[in-house]
């Protein structure tokens, strides 16, 4: 559910960056004045394993689309709201920045889709008011199953209000919003299920974790460094080998594009910003779509020489092994970006609640 530029407009675009700036401010504040010692490596660690589950596309049968892991109400439940919602910004801007999943243009509105609604709509309103302060495993995979389903609902919508308030593309509101919601029902449910394994797990791990978040109580007063080090093994092992197997089937969103537009991809404006952001962002990408980049990226802009007739297939193809390579390079890296970039951002934040006057 990661959108491209294309989508866009630099209105919206900005706008909704300019939304989710002001939410990051804000969580910065609250995690800030917490002071919550235990909450900074559990950010790290997370936003790893979040990157990592989410290069792993799965098959939704019959429909040839695939999806994949939000992650936002794990990380709510087990950081709460402010830090879930720091985390799944610094998973989504190193995706962005280093390996162009999402446009730049759109980042606020992927920050915002992906990170507010199961953060601040799902988990206060539907999975806190169903597990309550007597957690129960029972409460857990029920609440998660349904927290998950509907932040993935309204983050879908939120895509669909966004692209057509742009006016920049040929999808209509109704017929938008008739695909969109139903294929991120069925990868709702995927998500919801996976949650609740990992919910569960944790709770029967660390059951004082769950009851921390719940009651407002530190973490840092648990010992987690166990819980820690397990999402850390699961992330190097889901994102250097678990995501050769992803599911090469488009997701949700260009799924549903596709089904209205018979096009498989919008393409995208070449000038203005547009141009610009995209430009910036292909500097940046290293490993565009989680692989090396082929051999006719890395030549220099002014080299525009016509490739000779029969190499410039050869050229784009990539050995499997090779291909391989680039994946569990990319899962690798882009976690310990993660992992380094939430770590950073929870370390600058409690240095600055330590030399705030009292």
């Amino acid at each position: 559910m990661h959108m491209a530029d294309a989508l866009i407009s630099p209105a919206v675009g900005l706008t909704m960056c300019s939304i989710s700036a002001a939410t990051i401010a804000y969580c910065s504040k609250k995690v800030r004045a917490e002071a919550d010692k235990g909450v900074v490596p559990l950010m790290g660690v997370l936003g790893a394993f979040i990157f990592a589950a989410q290069m792993i596309n799965f098959t939704i049968p019959i429909t040839g689309s695939s999806g994949h892991l939000g992650g936002g109400i794990i990380l709510a439940v087990l950081l709460g709201p402010h830090a879930a919602f720091l985390t799944i910004a610094s998973v989504l801007v190193v995706q962005a920045l280093f390996f162009a999943d999402g446009g730049l243009l759109a980042l606020g509105c992927n920050i915002f889709n992906l990170g507010f609604f199961p953060a601040f709509i799902a988990y206060p309103l539907i999975y806190k008011k169903i597990v309550g302060t007597t957690p129960t495993p029972t409460k857990i995979s029920v609440a998660t199953m349904i927290a998950a389903v509907v932040g993935l609902q309204l983050g879908a919508f939120g895509v669909v209000v966004e692209t057509v308030l742009s006016g920049i593309s040929s999808l209509p509101f109704g017929t938008f919003a008739a695909i969109m919601q139903p294929i991120h029902l069925a990868i709702g449910i995927v998500e919801g299920l996976v949650t609740a394994s990992v919910i569960s797990f944790v709770y029967k791990a660390r059951p004082e974790i769950l009851q921390s978040a719940i009651e407002a109580h530190p973490i840092g007063v648990h010992p987690i460094r166990n819980v820690a080090i397990g999402f850390l093994a699961v992330s190097v092992i889901t994102g250097g080998f678990f995501s050769w197997f992803a599911s090469e089937h488009p997701d949700g969103l260009e799924w549903s594009i596709t089904k209205v537009t018979g096009q498989e991809e919008l393409k995208g404006e070449e000038q203005g910003l547009h141009g610009t952001m995209a430009a910036l962002q292909k500097s940046l990408a290293f490993l565009p779509d989680y692989s090396f980049k082929k051999a006719e990226e890395a030549k220099p802009a002014e080299n525009t020489a016509e490739p000779v007739a029969g190499l410039e297939h050869k050229k784009e193809e990539k050995k499997p092994e090779e291909s391989k390579l680039g994946t569990s390079v990319s899962g690798i890296v882009g976690g310990t970006l993660t992992l380094g970039l939430s770590l950073l951002i929870g370390f600058i934040l409690r240095r600055r609640e330590a030399s705030t006057p009292a």
